[in-house]
C-alpha cells in the first residue's frame, strides 16, 4: 500500500466511522504493517555442528579440544575464539545450551529440527519455513515471489501445507531456472490470454480443483518471471566489497540474498552452510580453516547490516543443524554424533537477546538445568513473527496439529 493509497483509504474510514472506531482501525493497521515486516533467516548447519567447540566450550574439561572461549559484547557469554566478529554482536543474540533430543540419526535429526515433530509414517510434516510460508505469505499481497526461498539445499517437505508452500530453491548466485521466458512482452501476452481463455472455459466445465490449481499455479509462475522483485536475488549487482565482507563464498552470498529477500517481503529464508559438519574426524582442523571463518564472516556481516538498517527487532535469526557431536573426542581427533546435549543459536526478532538459556555440567555430557526440543524454538520464533503459538492446523487425512508440535515459547527470551 503506497502513502496516497493510504491517506485515501483512512478518509473514507474517518468519514463513515466513529472516532473510536477509526482508531481501533489505526491500531489494526498498523499491526499489520508491523507484521508485514517480520521474517525469519535459518541457518542450516547440516551435518551435525560440534556445539562444544563452538557455543558451549568447555575449558579444562578434558573433552573440552583445542579451542579457547572469548568474552563477547553479551556479558558473561564466552563463545569459540573462532567467531570473533560474531563476539562482537552476541549482544544482539542468544543461545539455548541445554538442548536434548533422542534423534542422533541424520534423517530423523534434521526431519525433528525443522518440523517439530518426529518422523511418523502416517503423516508428512510441514518443514517450518513452510509453515510462516503459510502464515505470513498469504497475507503478503504485494510480495510476488514466493514466501519461502531455500539457498543452497532443498530444506524439507511442505508437507500438508501444499505445495504452494513448498521451498523455492536456489543456488547461492542467485540463478533461477526457467525463469527466461524467450519471447517479447507483447507475444507473451497474446499466449497468457490464449491460455485463459482455454483455462476458462475447461473451469465452466466444473470438473473438480485441478482446473483452478492448475490456473492458480500459472498464474503464480508468470508472476515469478515478471517481477521487479526478482531482483532481490541478483547478489551480484551488490558491491564487491561488501559481498566481500560476507564472504565471496555460498554461505557468505547466501545470507547476503536472505538479506536482500526479506527486505523484499519474503518471510522465510533458509540458507545452508556448504560444508557439512559430519566431523567424525580432525575436527579442529575444519573448524578453525573452513567451517568457522565462513560463519563468522557472513553470520557477523548479517546482523551488523539488520542492525544499521534497523531490521534486526524484525528478522528472528536460528542457527541449528540436526543435532550436536560427542563430548568425547575420538581416535581419528573428531566428534561423533550427540543429541543429549548441545546448543542452539536464536536472535534478533525483538527477543530479549545476549544471554546463554540453559546450561550443560563440566564436560558437557549432560543438561544441568530445564532441556528445550525443536518445537520450543519454532515456538519462540512464532512468538516473534507475531504467529499464534496457539494456531492449530489440520493434516491431510484430518488430523489436528498443534504449532511446532504444541511447544512452548522460552520464557527467558520473551520476557
Amino acid at each position: 500500500m503506497n502513502r496516497r493509497h493510504f491517506m485515501k483509504h483512512m478518509a473514507t474510514a474517518a468519514a463513515l466511522a466513529p472516532t473510536l472506531q477509526f482508531m481501533d482501525h489505526l491500531k489494526a493497521h498498523a499491526a499489520q504493517v508491523q507484521k508485514n515486516k517480520k521474517a525469519c533467516i535459518l541457518m542450516w548447519m547440516g551435518g551435525g555442528p560440534p556445539t562444544i567447540d563452538i557455543w558451549d566450550l568447555k575449558p579444562g574439561s578434558k573433552n573440552g579440544g583445542e579451542f579457547a572461549p572469548i568474552n563477547t559484547a553479551a556479558p558473561g557469554v564466552q563463545i569459540t575464539e573462532h567467531l570473533p566478529k560474531v563476539a562482537k554482536v552476541m549482544n544482539n543474540l542468544s543461545l539455548v545450551r541445554s538442548m536434548s533430543t533422542r534423534e542422533a540419526d541424520h534423517g530423523r535429526g534434521r526431519y525433528f529440527m525443522h518440523t517439530g515433530f518426529v518422523p511418523n509414517p502416517t503423516v508428512v510434516h510441514a518443514t517450518f519455513g513452510s509453515v510462516v510460508s503459510h502464515e505470513l505469505g498469504s497475507i503478503r499481497k504485494d510480495l510476488e515471489i514466493p514466501a519461502f526461498v531455500s539457498v543452497g539445499g532443498g530444506s524439507g517437505s511442505p508437507g500438508f501445507m501444499g505445495t504452494a508452500n513448498a521451498p523455492f530453491v536456489v543456488n547461492s548466485s542467485g540463478q533461477v531456472n526457467n525463469v527466461d521466458m524467450g519471447v517479447g512482452e507483447d507475444r507473451l501476452k497474446q499466449r497468457l490470454a490464449m491460455l485463459k481463455g482455454i483455462e476458462d472455459n475447461f473451469i465452466r466445465t466444473k470438473r473438480g480443483e485441478l482446473p483452478n490449481d492448475h490456473r492458480n499455479v500459472y498464474g503464480k509462475a508468470v508472476n515469478l518471471m515478471t517481477s521487479e522483485q526478482m531482483k532481490a536475488f541478483r547478489v551480484d549487482e551488490e558491491d564487491p566489497a561488501e559481498i566481500a565482507r560476507y564472504g565471496d563464498n555460498n554461505f557468505g552470498r547466501g545470507l547476503l540474498m536472505a538479506r536482500r529477500l526479506i527486505e523484499t517481503g519474503v518471510p522465510f529464508v533458509e540458507v545452508n552452510h556448504p560444508s557439512s559438519f559430519d566431523l567424525h574426524g580432525n575436527v579442529f582442523e575444519s573448524l578453525r580453516t573452513n567451517h568457522l571463518p565462513i560463519t563468522d564472516n557472513a553470520l557477523g556481516s548479517l546482523v551488523e547490516d539488520l542492525t544499521d538498517r534497523g531490521m534486526i527487532d524484525d528478522v528472528v535469526l536460528v542457527w541449528m543443524g540436526e543435532f550436536a557431536r560427542t563430548p568425547r573426542i575420538n581416535q581419528n581427533v573428531g566428534r561423533d554424533h550427540w543429541a543429549a546435549s548441545w546448543t542452539n543459536m536464536i536472535g534478533g526478532g525483538g527477543l530479549k537477546n545476549g544471554q546463554a538459556v540453559g546450561a550443560t555440567d563440566f564436560d558437557g555430557t549432560s543438561c544441568t538445568t530445564k532441556t528445550y526440543l525443536p518445537g520450543d524454538i519454532w515456538a519462540t520464533v512464532s512468538h516473534a513473527l507475531g504467529i499464534p503459538t496457539t494456531t492449530v492446523h489440520t493434516s491431510k487425512n484430518g488430523r489436528p496439529m498443534k504449532l511446532a508440535n504444541g511447544g512452548t515459547p522460552i520464557k527467558e527470551l520473551i520476557g
